[in-house]
């Protein structure tokens, strides 16, 4: 995630005689952004390469030559490879992926005028949430998934209706995810779906994280 930092282990307990240079590589010119050589007395992290993005948040292990990228963004997504040179020639490939945190997703009342008590029309709903990207918006009633839409794209806002009767009383939630992570926001009817008894028909509700 975004502001975490990852280390990409070389698996080496020692630098010594058997491995006399390091290489750390990036993306697909495998531009180089670290290097380690016994030979020459270099220990050093080109942070400047290939565009700043690096910048302030490389740091070498001195022991084994693990990388760790600190304070990571969506940018550093990418291919890492790093190619150790001495007795014999290692070549190893790290695949990192990083994301945007996510937001607690936003609920509103999209409804344009209240409901008779008596009434048994619906509540419109619309659930949104904005800059994410490779991540599913769904509509949850209970621990059942009635909706679901997933776009990567960040200049708009991801947004799912629903409707639900005004004198529903079951469970609804709206949740943003990614494979391994994800965010909710549960419905209260009651606040968001007013009977013309009610005071007002749109009501917006904002949740700081």
């Amino acid at each position: 995630m975004e502001g975490d930092s990852v280390t990409l282990n070389t698996d080496v307990t020692e630098i010594h005689e058997e491995y006399n240079n390091m290489l750390w590589r990036y993306g697909a010119k495998k531009k180089v952004i670290a290097e380690i050589s016994r030979n020459y007395g270099i220990f050093y992290t080109y942070d400047d390469v290939p565009d700043g993005r690096f910048r302030d948040r490389l740091k070498l292990d001195n022991q084994t030559g693990s990388l760790t990228i600190t304070n990571t963004r969506t940018e550093h997504t990418g291919v890492y490879q790093l190619e150790i040179s001495g007795t014999k020639l290692t070549l190893k490939s790290f695949n990192v992926s990083v994301y945007v945190r996510l937001p607690v997703p936003v609920i509103i009342s999209n409804s344009s005028q209240c409901s008779s008590s008596s009434s048994s029309s619906n509540c419109s709903l619309l659930c949104s949430v904005l800059n994410v990207c490779d991540a599913t918006l769904s509509w949850y009633k209970g621990i059942s998934v009635l909706s679901s839409i997933s776009v990567c794209d960040l200049s708009i806002s991801l947004s799912l209706p629903l409707e639900v009767e005004y004198q529903d009383n079951n469970t609804y939630s709206c949740v943003v995810a990614y494979s391994f992570v994800n965010r909710t926001q549960h419905l209260e009817i009651n606040k968001l779906c007013h009977t013309c008894e009610g005071t007002a028909a749109l009501i917006y509700v904002y949740f700081l994280t």
